[in-house]
C-alpha cells in the first residue's frame, strides 16, 4: 500500500502528544517533508527538548511548541483560541496523545476518568474547537486507536468508572471510543458537508513510551518509582520490539492514514503482519462494535454533553 512521499511545503500539521514516542516520530516525518509542525504537550520543558531534538533530526524543520493538556477542557479551549486567533488553516491533525492503564482510577481536571477523558473526550473537544481551521485547510484528521479496541466496550451507565475501575478495561474503552469517533466524524463530515477527511490508525505493538511516560506516572510517582519506570521501559521496549516493532515503524500506519494519497476517508489502518502487530501499513480490522451506528451516535451526543463542545463552522 506504499505511496511515494510528496512535499508538504506550505502545509501546517498539529500533533498531540508529540514530545516523544509515536507523536514525535510522526512530527519528524512531517517536518522532513516540509510541513510546518506544531508540537504540543503538557510540559513546556519537554516541549523545548523535543523541539531541539526535532531540529537535530531535521535541521530545516519549521516547528514550534504549544502547551496543551488534553486532561483539561480549559487548556483545550485556551489552546484552540490561540490557534483560531492566528487564523491559519490546519492541513493535518494527528490525534495521538494518550494515557494507558494507570494502576488506580485517576481523573482529569474536569472529573472524567483519566483515560476516557484524555484519550477520547480531550480529542473530541480539541477537534471540535479547531473545526473552522481544519475546514479552512481541508484537513486530514487521523485519530490513533489501538489493537485494544477489539475487546473494548462502552458502558454508557459508567463511562467515568465511578462504579468499576479496571485499568486495561478502561484503556480498551477509550481506544474503542477513538475508533468510533473517527468513523462517526467521517460520516458527519460527508453529511454536513464539512471539507475535512477523517481516518483512524493504530501502531500495532510499537515500543512507545505510553506506559511509562504518561500523565499517571508523571503526576503520581508514588504509584511507580523511578527505578520501576526504568525497568518497565527497558523490558517493555525489548518485548514490544521482539514481538512488534520500533516506534518509527509504529508511526508508519499513522503517517499513511494522515498523508498518503491512497488512504481513504472513514478507513482504519495498521501494520499488515503478525495479526497487525508489525509490518508495513495496510487496512486494519474494524471490530463489530465499531460498526455500530447507534452506539457511535450515542457516544457523540454524550461527548457533546460532557465537553460542552458542539461541532460547527461558526
Amino acid at each position: 500500500m506504499a505511496s511515494t512521499p510528496s512535499s508538504l511545503i506550505g502545509k501546517t500539521a498539529l500533533i498531540t502528544g508529540s514530545t516523544g514516542g509515536l507523536g514525535f516520530e510522526t512530527a519528524v516525518s512531517l517536518a522532513a517533508r516540509g510541513a510546518s509542525v506544531i508540537l504540543s504537550g503538557r510540559s513546556l520543558e519537554k516541549g523545548h527538548t523535543a523541539l531541539e531534538q526535532l531540529r537535530y533530526r531535521v535541521p530545516s524543520a519549521q516547528a514550534r511548541f504549544e502547551v496543551l493538556d488534553l486532561a483539561s477542557l480549559a487548556s483545550i479551549a485556551d489552546f484552540a483560541e490561540i490557534l483560531r486567533a492566528k487564523g491559519e488553516p490546519l492541513h493535518f491533525l494527528a490525534n495521538n496523545a494518550g494515557v494507558m492503564a494507570p494502576a488506580q482510577r485517576l481523573t482529569t481536571k474536569d472529573g472524567f476518568e483519566l483515560q476516557f477523558g484524555t484519550n477520547h473526550l480531550g480529542h473530541f473537544a480539541l477537534t471540535g474547537r479547531l473545526l473552522p481551521l481544519l475546514a479552512k485547510g481541508e484537513a486530514r484528521i487521523m485519530t490513533v486507536s489501538s489493537l485494544a479496541a477489539k475487546r473494548g466496550t462502552l458502558p454508557f451507565g459508567d463511562l467515568n468508572a465511578r462504579h468499576r475501575y479496571q485499568a486495561f478495561e478502561r484503556y480498551r474503552q477509550s481506544k474503542l471510543a477513538n475508533l468510533l469517533f473517527a468513523l462517526e466524524l467521517d460520516r458527519r463530515a460527508r453529511n454536513a458537508p464539512w471539507p475535512i477527511h477523517s481516518r483512524a490508525a493504530h501502531p500495532g505493538w510499537a515500543a512507545s513510551n505510553i506506559m511509562t511516560n504518561n500523565a499517571a506516572l508523571d503526576h503520581h510517582s508514588t504509584f511507580v518509582t523511578r527505578a520501576a519506570r526504568h525497568t518497565l521501559r527497558r523490558v517493555g521496549w525489548k518485548v514490544f520490539t521482539f514481538m512488534g516493532q520500533d516506534v518509527a515503524q509504529g508511526a508508519e500506519p499513522l503517517l499513511y492514514a494522515l498523508t498518503s494519497s491512497n488512504a481513504q476517508d472513514g478507513a482504519y489502518y495498521g501494520p499488515k503482519d503478525r495479526e497487525e502487530r508489525r509490518g508495513p501499513p495496510a487496512e486494519a480490522f474494524i471490530p463489530p462494535q465499531a460498526h455500530d451506528l447507534e452506539k457511535a451516535r450515542r457516544l457523540w451526543t454524550v461527548s457533546e454533553t460532557m465537553t460542552g463542545v458542539k461541532y460547527g463552522l461558526v
